[in-house]
């Protein structure tokens, strides 16, 4: 049996679902939570509780993950890792484009996480089912710092670290126009999109999410913003910048055809880019065992500068120190 783990409940998740929000923090299937739920491996303050208990803020989640894991039916694959940093307890990796982290829907293989229990079998024995190390997720086509835990210390240390919001998130993203202000916060409630299932979308009703935003330069129609990620809702940074007006660029999913509306020499860059114009740029917390801070940034991708030049003709601006 994994160590009992804990995450106290912050006040935008009071009336959230018990089995919703440890999915949502744990980034795991929501019958894998209830399996654990339904099999006592879950508290809300000492007492044993419902999949349906409504949450208050205050509370304290206390979990024990069953030892039932996905990770002994996965092979471990070749691949490179681009490593940033690494001790006894932790690695940091520069995730590339079109990897996806860890096996899901359509995906059983040729994953970050393969390549992790290649590099770092230690991992396989640390973390949620079919996750080995992974305590947070990019999506795939976006990349960047991503941490992932090599002990299970480092593991319960990291994934509340994430819950309790004391984690800093900053990225950097190109998108279409130039917001009016040249900082600003996006305060929408991000919800599951009512038509459109695999979408997300600002509604009434939804989990809180705030996304801070300071434009680093625009330039011919496009602009470069330092993105201060305060909370993770699944897709926050390209919802919330669909909402303020200003999607990201090549984003299949909330982008929009603005490159149809530029000069034939800028249009064709615009168009053939083909991921979400983000990178996750920088990441700052505390060591989960020695506590002291630790600062990582991944340099910028050629094909994000690549795109700015073409579209602007111009190299990429110096960026804000940290």
């Amino acid at each position: 049996m994994a160590d009992q783990r804990t995450i106290k409940v912050p006040p935008e998740a009071s009336g959230v679902r018990l089995d919703s929000f440890l999915a949502q923090q744990l980034d795991l299937p929501r019958n894998q939570i209830q399996q654990w739920i339904r099999a006592g491996q879950v508290q809300i303050d000492g007492e044993s509780a419902k999949a349906s208990y409504s949450l208050s803020a205050g509370e304290r989640v206390d979990f024990t993950p069953l030892d039932r894991r996905l990770d002994e039916g996965m092979e471990p694959e070749a691949g490179e890792l681009d490593i940033l940093y690494q001790d006894i307890d932790l690695v940091v990796l520069n995730k590339p484009a079109e990897l996806t982290v860890h096996p899901g829907a359509g995906r059983a293989t040729g994953t970050l996480a393969h390549r992790l229990l290649l590099h770092f079998p230690e991992t396989a024995k640390v973390g949620g089912a079919g996750r080995p190390g992974i305590v947070h997720r990019l999506d795939k086509d976006t990349t960047g710092v991503l941490v992932v835990a090599r002990t299970a210390r480092a593991y319960q240390a990291l994934t509340t670290a994430f819950a309790e919001r004391r984690v800093q998130k900053i990225y950097i993203a190109m998108v279409y126009g130039q917001p009016k202000e040249t900082s600003g916060t996006i305060d929408l409630p991000i919800g599951r999109h009512p038509n459109r299932r695999k979408e997300m979308t600002t509604r009434p009703g939804g989990r809180a999410a705030r996304t801070d935003y300071e434009r680093i330069a625009s330039d011919n129609g496009i602009s470069l913003l330092d993105i201060d990620l305060a909370t993770g809702r699944t897709h926050q940074i390209r919802v919330h910048l669909k909402a303020l007006g200003h999607p990201l660029i090549g984003d299949p999913l909330y982008g929009e055809a603005r490159w149809k509306g530029f000069a034939r020499e800028t249009r064709r860059p615009l168009q053939e880019f083909s991921r979400p114009a983000l990178h996750a740029w920088r990441l700052q917390l505390a060591h989960p065992v020695s506590e002291q801070p630790m600062r990582f940034e991944a340099p910028i991708p050629a094909d994000l500068k690549s795109l700015w030049k073409a579209t602007t003709g111009r190299e990429l601006p110096e960026l804000p120190a940290w």
